[in-house]
C-alpha cells in the first residue's frame, strides 16, 4: 500500500480498488440507470441507516447519486417525519421525494441539465446552496480514502457536491463500500470536513480502520 501510494504521488499511477492503473487511465462514468443495479441491497442499506439520522422539522440536501436517491427513498418510507425540507440537484431524488409532499417540501436548486446522471449542474446550480443553511447533508461520490478526501470522477458534480457539503452542519458522506479506498479525478473535500460516513459491510476493514483513525466517524449498514 505505501508503495502505491509513493507512486501515486509521484503522477506514475492512480489507486483503484483491489490495485492500481497507469496515470492518465480514465474510467469511463456510468449512466445513473447502469450504476442503480451495482450493489442495490448494500445502497438500500446505506439509505436505511442514513434516513435516521433525519428528524422532523429539518433541512436536508440530497445530491446526485444513487445511494443519494436510496436515501431519498428511504426517507419516503419513514411516515413519522413531518416538516422536512429537501433541497437537490437530482432529478432522480425530487421525482422520488413528489410522493411525501406536504410532508416533505421538495426544492430544486436550478443549473444545467446533464443528462447522463439527471443532474443539474454549474452555470447556475450553486447560486441558490449559497444562501442556503441545511441541518445535514448527504453527499454520494466515487473514492473515499484516508489521505485524498472524497472525490469524484466528474468535475461538474464535484463542484455541486461540495458546494452542499459546505451548505450543511452535519455533512454526511454515503458510499457503498466499493467507493472505499477509491481516489478519483476530482476532489470533493478532506476527510477533516466530514461528520460521518456511511457505507456498507462490503468495505474493506483496513480502509475503514485508517478512515476511523484520522478521528472520521464510519457506520456501517447491515
Amino acid at each position: 500500500r505505501s508503495d502505491l501510494q509513493a507512486l501515486e504521488a509521484r503522477g506514475k499511477l492512480r489507486r483503484i480498488r483491489g490495485g492500481a492503473v497507469a496515470a492518465g487511465v480514465v474510467p469511463a462514468e456510468q449512466p445513473f440507470e447502469t450504476s442503480e443495479l451495482d450493489l442495490a441491497a448494500e445502497k438500500a442499506h446505506i439509505g436505511a441507516l442514513a434516513a435516521r439520522e433525519v428528524a422532523s422539522g429539518e433541512t436536508v440536501l440530497l445530491d446526485v447519486g444513487t445511494t443519494t436517491t436510496a436515501v431519498a427513498r428511504a426517507l419516503l418510507a419513514r411516515s413519522d417525519l413531518r416538516d422536512i425540507t429537501v433541497f437537490t440537484n437530482a432529478l432522480s431524488v425530487a421525482l422520488e421525494l413528489e410522493r411525501a409532499h406536504p410532508r416533505i417540501t421538495v426544492v430544486v436548486t436550478g443549473g444545467t441539465l446533464r443528462p447522463l446522471q439527471h443532474s443539474l449542474v454549474n452555470p447556475m446550480a450553486t447560486e441558490l446552496l449559497s444562501k442556503v443553511h441545511a441541518s445535514i447533508g448527504f453527499i454520494g461520490c466515487n473514492g473515499v480514502d484516508a489521505q485524498a478526501g472524497v472525490t469524484n470522477i466528474n468535475l461538474f458534480e464535484a463542484e455541486i457536491k461540495r458546494a452542499m457539503l459546505l451548505a450543511a452542519r452535519r455533512r454526511v458522506i454515503v458510499a457503498d463500500g466499493s467507493k472505499l479506498g477509491e481516489v478519483e479525478l476530482a476532489k470533493v473535500c478532506d476527510m477533516h470536513e466530514v461528520s460521518m460516513v456511511i457505507t456498507d459491510d462490503t468495505a474493506d476493514p483496513a480502509v475503514v480502520s485508517e478512515i476511523e483513525a484520522i478521528g472520521c466517524r464510519v457506520a456501517i449498514a447491515r
